[in-house]
């Protein structure tokens, strides 16, 4: 085995690993005994578990950023939003194991990122989408990132939800998830105010 097929190995048995056992459940003996070479092995490759945790999280955010970016391909609004939903449930159906690896808080801190901030990196590219449409309904799209934060996380809690118990099929949680977001803006008020007694 060369030694860029080595590390691609031990990366795809990580990858199982901390998403079966989680971060701090994992070691670098397992990985190195499934990998069926010795823990210095691991270290050359990555310095330790830390270094391959942090490329795994970093290769997973990459993949689903681009997943969804390459999905957002244009036409109504309406369809952008599915398109968007769609990436994430797609990615989540055939990456489970990277998404159950995303969704878990990163104790490393030399990795680039956590879940939460892979799921801004989405909102930002939602944002500029929502912008347009409020423009055009007359909101003020200066409140686009925020609500293009709070579609992603629905989406994305919805995400987690649907890991664990798959029903209904992921077209159905899409367009229920499309459901929710698009009748919820098709009927925003410009100057939403709480009807409760709390103000602040």
């Amino acid at each position: 085995m060369t030694g860029k097929q080595r590390r691609e190995q031990l990366l795809d048995i990580g990858r199982s690993v901390f998403a079966e056992r989680g971060y701090d459940g994992t070691s670098v003996e397992e990985i190195a005994e499934r990998a069926g070479v010795s823990k210095p092995v691991v270290y050359e490759h990555f310095g330790g578990k830390e270094g391959l945790y942090a490329v795994v999280v970093d290769r997973e955010m990459q993949l689903l950023l681009d997943m969804v970016t390459g999905a957002l391909t244009g036409g109504h609004s309406r369809e952008l939003l599915e398109q968007a939903a769609f990436a994430l449930m797609d990615y989540i159906d055939t990456s489970t194991d990277g998404f159950k690896i995303l969704v878990r808080d990163s104790p490393v801190a030399q990795s680039t990122g956590s879940f939460a901030s892979l799921i801004s990196d989405i909102a930002t590219q939602v944002e500029d989408i929502l912008g347009l449409e409020f423009k055009a309904r007359g909101f003020d799209p200066r409140l686009a990132p925020m609500y293009s934060q709070m579609l992603v996380g629905m989406v994305a809690l919805t995400g987690q939800w649907w890991l664990e118990v798959r029903k209904p099929q992921k077209s159905e949680v899409a367009a229920h998830l499309v459901n929710l977001a698009w009748h919820g803006l098709e009927g925003m008020e410009r100057h939403p105010k709480l009807v409760g007694e709390r103000q602040n």
